[in-house]
Protein backbone atom coordinates (compact mmCIF):
# COMPACT_ATOMS: atom_id res chain seq x y z
CA UNK A 1 0.00 0.00 0.00
CA UNK A 2 1.37 3.46 -0.92
CA UNK A 3 1.87 6.11 1.17
CA UNK A 4 -1.24 8.18 -0.06
CA UNK A 5 -2.85 4.75 0.57
CA UNK A 6 -2.65 4.83 3.92
CA UNK A 7 -3.09 8.60 4.34
CA UNK A 8 -6.91 8.04 2.92
CA UNK A 9 -7.46 5.15 4.85
CA UNK A 10 -6.24 6.71 8.08
CA UNK A 11 -8.20 9.91 7.80
CA UNK A 12 -11.14 7.74 7.32
CA UNK A 13 -10.34 5.95 10.25
CA UNK A 14 -10.25 9.31 11.63
CA UNK A 15 -13.50 11.06 10.98
CA UNK A 16 -16.01 8.08 10.17
CA UNK A 17 -18.39 9.01 12.73
CA UNK A 18 -20.46 6.89 14.13
CA UNK A 19 -17.41 4.00 14.28
CA UNK A 20 -19.89 1.74 11.94
CA UNK A 21 -19.90 4.07 9.18
CA UNK A 22 -15.83 2.89 8.92
CA UNK A 23 -16.55 -0.72 7.95
CA UNK A 24 -18.42 0.33 4.95
CA UNK A 25 -14.72 1.34 2.79
CA UNK A 26 -12.86 -1.78 3.01
CA UNK A 27 -15.85 -3.63 2.39
CA UNK A 28 -17.21 -1.46 -1.05
CA UNK A 29 -13.17 -1.54 -2.41
CA UNK A 30 -12.90 -5.19 -1.64
CA UNK A 31 -16.43 -5.54 -3.60
CA UNK A 32 -14.40 -3.54 -6.08
CA UNK A 33 -11.72 -6.09 -7.08
CA UNK A 34 -14.00 -8.61 -6.99
CA UNK A 35 -16.17 -6.74 -9.86
CA UNK A 36 -13.20 -5.67 -11.70
CA UNK A 37 -11.40 -8.92 -11.70
CA UNK A 38 -10.16 -9.15 -15.78
CA UNK A 39 -11.17 -5.42 -16.58
CA UNK A 40 -8.83 -2.71 -16.81
CA UNK A 41 -9.45 -0.01 -14.71
CA UNK A 42 -7.83 2.77 -12.89
CA UNK A 43 -6.99 1.00 -9.37
CA UNK A 44 -5.78 4.01 -8.00
CA UNK A 45 -9.02 6.15 -8.60
CA UNK A 46 -11.29 3.27 -7.34
CA UNK A 47 -9.63 3.26 -4.03
CA UNK A 48 -9.43 7.24 -3.34
CA UNK A 49 -13.24 7.36 -4.62
CA UNK A 50 -14.20 4.28 -2.23
CA UNK A 51 -12.23 5.56 0.84
CA UNK A 52 -13.65 8.88 0.56
CA UNK A 53 -17.28 9.17 -1.48
CA UNK A 54 -19.32 8.92 1.68
CA UNK A 55 -17.29 11.97 3.87
CA UNK A 56 -20.34 14.05 4.16
CA UNK A 57 -22.31 11.09 6.36
CA UNK A 58 -20.01 11.30 8.90
CA UNK A 59 -20.74 13.20 12.18
CA UNK A 60 -18.75 16.13 12.27
CA UNK A 61 -19.34 16.72 8.16
CA UNK A 62 -22.89 16.96 7.89
CA UNK A 63 -25.13 19.48 9.37
CA UNK A 64 -26.65 19.29 13.45
CA UNK A 65 -29.55 20.77 12.60
CA UNK A 66 -32.35 18.14 11.58
CA UNK A 67 -33.98 20.78 8.42
CA UNK A 68 -30.39 20.92 7.74
CA UNK A 69 -29.86 17.42 8.01
CA UNK A 70 -33.19 16.35 5.75
CA UNK A 71 -31.70 18.87 3.31
CA UNK A 72 -27.71 18.12 3.31
CA UNK A 73 -25.96 16.29 0.21
CA UNK A 74 -23.66 14.67 1.33
CA UNK A 75 -22.16 13.60 -2.47
CA UNK A 76 -21.84 17.40 -3.27
CA UNK A 77 -19.86 18.22 0.12
CA UNK A 78 -17.75 15.19 -0.90
CA UNK A 79 -17.03 16.17 -4.36
CA UNK A 80 -15.90 19.51 -2.82
CA UNK A 81 -13.76 18.35 -0.20
CA UNK A 82 -11.65 15.28 -2.13
CA UNK A 83 -9.62 17.28 -4.22
CA UNK A 84 -8.23 19.05 -1.11
CA UNK A 85 -8.02 16.02 1.08
CA UNK A 86 -6.46 13.80 -1.61
CA UNK A 87 -3.90 16.59 -2.81
CA UNK A 88 -2.51 17.21 0.65
CA UNK A 89 -1.57 13.13 0.70
CA UNK A 90 0.58 13.24 -2.70
CA UNK A 91 -1.97 11.27 -4.45
CA UNK A 92 -1.63 11.53 -8.37
CA UNK A 93 -2.94 15.29 -9.42
CA UNK A 94 -3.99 13.88 -12.67
CA UNK A 95 -5.94 11.39 -11.28
CA UNK A 96 -7.73 13.46 -8.73
CA UNK A 97 -10.71 14.39 -11.35
CA UNK A 98 -11.30 10.98 -12.08
CA UNK A 99 -12.05 10.50 -8.39
CA UNK A 100 -14.09 13.46 -8.35
CA UNK A 101 -16.47 12.34 -11.29
CA UNK A 102 -16.89 8.46 -9.67
CA UNK A 103 -18.11 9.98 -6.19
CA UNK A 104 -20.23 12.20 -8.00
CA UNK A 105 -21.99 9.44 -10.08
CA UNK A 106 -21.68 6.79 -7.05
CA UNK A 107 -25.76 6.60 -5.78
CA UNK A 108 -28.32 4.15 -7.71
CA UNK A 109 -29.57 7.77 -9.37
CA UNK A 110 -26.37 8.26 -10.68
CA UNK A 111 -25.13 7.67 -14.23
CA UNK A 112 -20.93 7.34 -14.26
CA UNK A 113 -19.43 7.83 -17.22
CA UNK A 114 -16.10 5.76 -16.62
CA UNK A 115 -15.66 2.03 -16.08
CA UNK A 116 -14.39 3.43 -12.39
CA UNK A 117 -17.14 4.97 -12.11
CA UNK A 118 -19.54 1.99 -12.95
CA UNK A 119 -17.03 -0.48 -10.72
CA UNK A 120 -17.93 2.14 -7.72
CA UNK A 121 -21.69 2.61 -8.19
CA UNK A 122 -22.13 -1.30 -8.53
CA UNK A 123 -19.97 -2.09 -5.33
CA UNK A 124 -22.35 0.80 -3.44
CA UNK A 125 -25.20 -0.97 -4.56
CA UNK A 126 -24.61 -4.48 -3.49
CA UNK A 127 -23.60 -3.09 0.09
CA UNK A 128 -27.38 -1.85 0.07
CA UNK A 129 -28.21 -5.16 -0.27
CA UNK A 130 -28.14 -8.95 1.77
CA UNK A 131 -27.43 -9.09 5.58
CA UNK A 132 -24.85 -6.04 5.24
CA UNK A 133 -27.50 -3.78 3.98
CA UNK A 134 -29.98 -5.08 6.19
CA UNK A 135 -27.38 -4.27 8.82
CA UNK A 136 -26.46 -0.82 7.36
CA UNK A 137 -30.06 0.26 7.51
CA UNK A 138 -31.89 -0.57 10.87
CA UNK A 139 -28.52 0.92 12.49
CA UNK A 140 -30.02 4.05 11.54
CA UNK A 141 -33.38 3.53 12.96
CA UNK A 142 -34.11 6.71 15.81
CA UNK A 143 -30.42 8.37 14.54
CA UNK A 144 -31.21 9.40 10.71
CA UNK A 145 -33.98 11.46 9.87
CA UNK A 146 -35.28 8.80 7.38
CA UNK A 147 -35.47 5.73 9.97
CA UNK A 148 -37.62 7.02 12.86
CA UNK A 149 -39.09 3.11 13.32
CA UNK A 150 -38.59 -0.31 11.82
CA UNK A 151 -41.34 -0.07 9.57
CA UNK A 152 -39.74 2.97 7.53
CA UNK A 153 -36.49 0.59 7.54
CA UNK A 154 -38.43 -1.99 6.31
CA UNK A 155 -39.87 -0.16 3.58
CA UNK A 156 -36.44 1.32 2.91
CA UNK A 157 -35.43 -2.33 2.21
CA UNK A 158 -38.18 -3.22 0.61
CA UNK A 159 -37.86 -0.16 -1.85
CA UNK A 160 -34.06 -1.04 -2.54
CA UNK A 161 -34.69 -4.89 -3.08
CA UNK A 162 -37.43 -3.80 -5.86
CA UNK A 163 -35.58 -1.13 -7.23
CA UNK A 164 -31.73 -1.45 -7.40
CA UNK A 165 -30.88 -5.04 -8.77
CA UNK A 166 -32.32 -3.12 -12.31
CA UNK A 167 -29.60 -0.34 -11.90
CA UNK A 168 -26.45 -2.67 -11.85
CA UNK A 169 -24.58 -2.42 -15.12
CA UNK A 170 -21.63 -5.20 -15.06
CA UNK A 171 -22.24 -9.02 -15.10
CA UNK A 172 -19.81 -9.52 -12.65
CA UNK A 173 -22.20 -7.85 -10.16
CA UNK A 174 -25.06 -9.13 -11.21
CA UNK A 175 -23.88 -12.54 -10.33
CA UNK A 176 -22.43 -11.45 -6.81
CA UNK A 177 -26.10 -9.79 -6.31
CA UNK A 178 -28.23 -13.12 -6.99
CA UNK A 179 -27.40 -14.18 -3.48
CA UNK A 180 -27.69 -10.93 -1.69
CA UNK A 181 -31.53 -10.58 -3.17
CA UNK A 182 -32.30 -13.70 -2.09
CA UNK A 183 -31.15 -12.80 1.61
CA UNK A 184 -33.30 -9.41 1.59
CA UNK A 185 -35.85 -10.92 0.41
CA UNK A 186 -36.14 -14.21 3.02
CA UNK A 187 -35.91 -11.16 5.76
CA UNK A 188 -38.26 -9.16 4.76
CA UNK A 189 -40.63 -12.22 4.62
CA UNK A 190 -39.91 -13.22 7.76
CA UNK A 191 -39.99 -9.93 9.41
CA UNK A 192 -43.54 -9.77 8.32
CA UNK A 193 -44.97 -13.22 9.18
CA UNK A 194 -43.28 -12.64 12.46
CA UNK A 195 -44.32 -9.16 13.39
CA UNK A 196 -47.44 -9.00 11.70
CA UNK A 197 -48.88 -5.39 11.97
CA UNK A 198 -47.35 -4.92 15.36
CA UNK A 199 -43.49 -4.20 13.45
CA UNK A 200 -43.42 -0.52 14.42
Amino acid sequence: MGSWREGVVEYIRREAQPVEKFGHQPRLYALTLEIGKGLEYDDDVVFAACWLHDLGVFVGHRPEDPVALAAWDNTAYAVEKTPGILGGMGFPEEKIAGVVQAIATHQPTGDPQTLEGVILRDADILEQLGAVGILRTVCKVGKDTRFHTFTDAARSLQKALSTLPAEVRLASTRSMMEERVRVMGEFLRAAAAEAGENLL
